[in-house]
Parts: structure tokens; sequence; C-alpha cells
């Protein structure tokens, strides 16, 4: 069985971001307005304070970081000056102010 080569990068590759609270840099795709993809690296891990100040949640899952609220609006930030491209572009259906293009 031949292994069939990931190509969803092809057309949108991902950017680097940095944390404007701790200079974390991470790379970043944008599907969709709904959706995010993040890939961390170590020594982004190591710098987001948020992260490093995660406790631990019960279950087999309890180590997962559930996110940076500081990155967040970084990465929001990028997507309204134009450095992460949105993939496709199509107005955020369940947002209210999407006329506004709040949108990230």
């Amino acid at each position: 069985m031949a292994v069939r080569p990931d190509n969803r990068l092809a057309d949108g590759p991902m950017q680097p971001v940095e944390c404007d609270a701790c200079g974390a840099c991470v790379l970043v795709r944008k599907s969709s307005w709904e959706q995010t993809s993040l890939q961390w690296s170590a020594e982004a891990a190591e710098a987001c304070v948020e992260r490093r100040a995660a406790s631990p949640r019960p279950g087999p899952n309890g180590t997962a970081f559930s996110g940076c609220g500081s990155l967040r609006d970084s990465v929001r930030a990028a997507v309204h000056r134009g450095d992460v491209k949105v993939q496709i572009e199509d107005d955020l259906k369940t947002n209210p102010d999407s006329q506004e293009h709040e949108h990230a």
C-alpha cells in the first residue's frame, strides 16, 4: 500500500507568527475563518508563558494544552494585517459581526 502524499499545504503554506506577549514563534495556517492550524516548536513551547503556567487536567488528555489567549490574539492580528492568508475567504456564517470582518 502506497502512502499518499499530504499536499494540503501546497496552496497555502504555514506562516510564522510571533506572540506579542512572550515572543514565542509558531507556524500558522488558516484554512478558513473557523479553522486554524498551529505548529509548535520546542522553543515556542518553552517560551510560551501561558503554556508553561497551564496545569494538567484530569483524564487521558490531561497534559493537552487547551490554547494560549495571547497567541490567539497575535494570530488574529496577523490575519487582519494580511500576514496570514485565509485559504477560504467566505464570511464566517456563525459570526454576527462578519460584515465588519472581525474574523480570525
